[in-house]
């Protein structure tokens, strides 16, 4: 099976915000990003699209859905939502205190925000969303986050998840990845 990850447009946030989990809209640049991302999907055939229901997530896969058909439907999946960051949500990263982000970024592959998630509890959702779709025989078109995107990218190539961070994700990017019977692998990253 052919799983396409995109991630969201450009976020309306201010640089230096934590925002995982928030709900927050796309900037203008929208549609600019929207018409350079359609020609790098526009090949797939009856693919079946699941979004974050985050609205960043949601208003670019319902726009690329109805490139294909009217009828498409985009299914929303709550496992495909960015990390939580709980109460650092919608905070200026320098308003948080210094030491509660350096312990938390020792090991943010395990630490929790206050009220939040690991990034080994996201692991654990994208993979739960995977294994969901290997019965499916249609290629499917994920529009998600940059987190996400990387633990998935982690488990397909066997990364441990601290180093997934590594990846470069831009905004209106492409990866792909395949999962077959014996292996997962990796076809491109980024595009």
């Amino acid at each position: 099976m052919e799983i396409y990850l995109v991630r969201h447009t450009t976020p309306d946030v201010l640089p230096g915000t934590c925002y995982g989990h928030s709900d927050i809209d796309v900037t203008e640049t929208f549609l600019a990003e929207f018409e350079a991302l359609h020609p790098k999907l526009r090949h797939l055939k009856n693919p079946v699209i699941y979004s974050s229901p985050l609205q960043r997530c949601m208003k670019l896969a319902e726009s690329m859905a109805a490139t294909f058909s009217p009828q498409l439907t985009v299914q929303p999946d709550p496992r495909l939502k960015e990390l939580n960051f709980g109460d650092w949500e919608m905070r200026s990263w320098n308003d948080i205190p210094r030491g509660l982000v350096d312990v938390w970024a020792e090991d943010h592959v395990r630490h929790v925000p206050p009220n939040g998630e690991s990034f080994q509890q996201l692991f654990q959702r994208a993979q739960s969303f995977v294994a969901d779709l290997q019965h499916d025989q249609q290629p499917a078109l994920v529009f998600t986050h940059a987190g996400v995107i990387r633990a998935l990218m982690g488990y397909a190539l066997g990364l441990p998840l601290v180093h997934t961070f590594k990846l470069q994700i831009d905004y209106a990017s492409v990866s792909k990845i395949i999962v077959a019977p014996q292996f997962t692998s990796v076809a491109y990253v980024n595009r």
